[in-house]
């Protein structure tokens, strides 16, 4: 089957966006289904990654400290000092070895919670409606949501009653946005589209039925989830150890190339001016300090996996116990999301008591998702409004 290619799917009729997905209101076949899961893969907007122990553990020895160790270390093994040299690499061993296996770990165990978690949607096919895994969704099935459901792809609406989507993963509005088959114009904004529905959202009130146009990495949420797919930036406690790093590197390497010529401007023995040189680096340098890191790291670590709180950065510990205050601006995360009732007024600016009562009922009598502005006009009961049938 060709790839779909119709991008601005809200704004044709529902029987052309069915003609080129080559579906039918009732359901694909089991085996076309299967054939198009071979084509467009599993329904994954964001696919796993995963990262191998030797990776992780070569990641551990890429600091400017672990790199000066590693020029002692194979400077001593060289010079013959064959006790320094191995004491420096045992300790550098030690502590990748317990910063890879405890990141390790931590990954492991977040894969783990996430395989005990499957999502599932109800799809409606030509041999009869089921519940399977999302990732088995195709283009051109058609899914029945009600309320709580997660959308499981980017769909076109079928059919709905009093269906209430919060799209808030997608535009950040708090407020759920209605969704009705209807006809919009192809500029309409995302925002805006209400005969659609994306993958991530989530059904807060109704039912209806949709027809899967886009699934995994097509998606919306997917084409987001590709753009965050980068290198985490360093944490601050990263970037302090790495200009640590980088002083003592410099420093030692000032000091061993000055005290080097100064033996040999005094006709010492080159062999005693390089061997004295290079215990003056071993000393300045601090063979401990990755080990005490990853072990500091990895006790507080163990600390927040008893309470419940998996760590699969070990650097990120320390910002986390660095932070003094949090700020967000998210609109009803920190606001109480009440709405308070001034004043109802007509066309003219004057109060007008009928105003409140057409507001009351009509945010009384409705059957869809009742929003803050509903519950206040909730709150007038107005004398007139007690008798009135819906």
């Amino acid at each position: 089957m060709p790839p779909f290619t119709l991008p601005d799917f809200w704004s044709p009729p529902v029987e052309q966006v069915l003609t080129q997905l080559q579906a039918t209101s009732t359901g694909l076949s089991p085996t076309d289904a299967a054939q198009r899961r071979t084509v467009y893969g599993p329904n994954i907007a964001v696919p796993a990654t995963h990262s191998v122990l030797w990776r992780r553990l070569l990641a551990q020895f890429t600091t400017p400290i672990c790199v000066l160790l590693l020029i002692a270390a194979v400077l001593s093994l060289g010079l013959g000092e064959q006790t320094d040299g191995t004491i420096i690499l045992g300790i550098l061993l030690v502590s990748g070895l317990l910063g890879a296996w405890q990141e390790h770990r931590a990954a492991h165990a977040v894969e783990q919670l996430l395989a005990l978690i499957q999502t599932r949607a109800m799809v409606i096919r030509a041999d009869g409606s089921r519940e399977m895994p999302v990732e088995d969704i195709v283009p051109g099935d058609i899914i029945a949501v009600n309320a709580g459901d997660i959308i499981p792809a980017d769909a076109r609406v079928l059919t709905a009653q009093d269906l209430f989507v919060d799209q808030a993963v997608l535009t950040g509005e708090s407020y759920p946005a209605e969704k009705i088959p209807s006809l919009i114009e192809t500029t309409t904004p995302l925002l805006a589209r209400s005969n659609v529905v994306y993958s991530g959202t989530h059904v807060v009130s109704g039912q209806g039925t949709v027809v899967a146009v886009h699934t995994g990495t097509a998606t919306e949420f997917g084409a987001i989830a590709r753009q965050l797919r980068r290198r985490a930036p360093e944490t601050e406690f990263e970037v302090g150890v790495r200009h640590f790093g980088y002083l003592l590197l410099q420093v030692t390497l000032v000091l061993v190339i000055c005290i080097f010529a100064i033996n040999v401007a005094l006709d010492r023995p080159v062999l005693d001016a390089l061997l004295f040189t290079l215990a003056l680096a071993v000393g300045l340098t601090p063979q401990l300090l990755p080990a005490i890191v990853s072990v500091t790291l990895s006790q507080g670590a163990r600390h927040m996996a008893a309470a419940r709180v998996i760590v699969r950065r070990l650097a990120a510990i320390e910002d986390l116990g660095g932070m003094d205050i949090l700020c967000t601006d998210k609109t009803g995360t920190i606001t109480e999301g009440v709405v308070a009732l001034q004043t109802t007024e007509d066309w003219t600016g004057a109060q007008n008591d009928r105003v409140a009562l057409f507001a009351y009922l009509n945010a009384a009598l409705q059957t869809g998702f009742t929003n803050p502005i509903d519950a206040t006009l909730r709150a007038l009961t107005p004398a007139d409004a007690q008798n009135t049938p819906r």
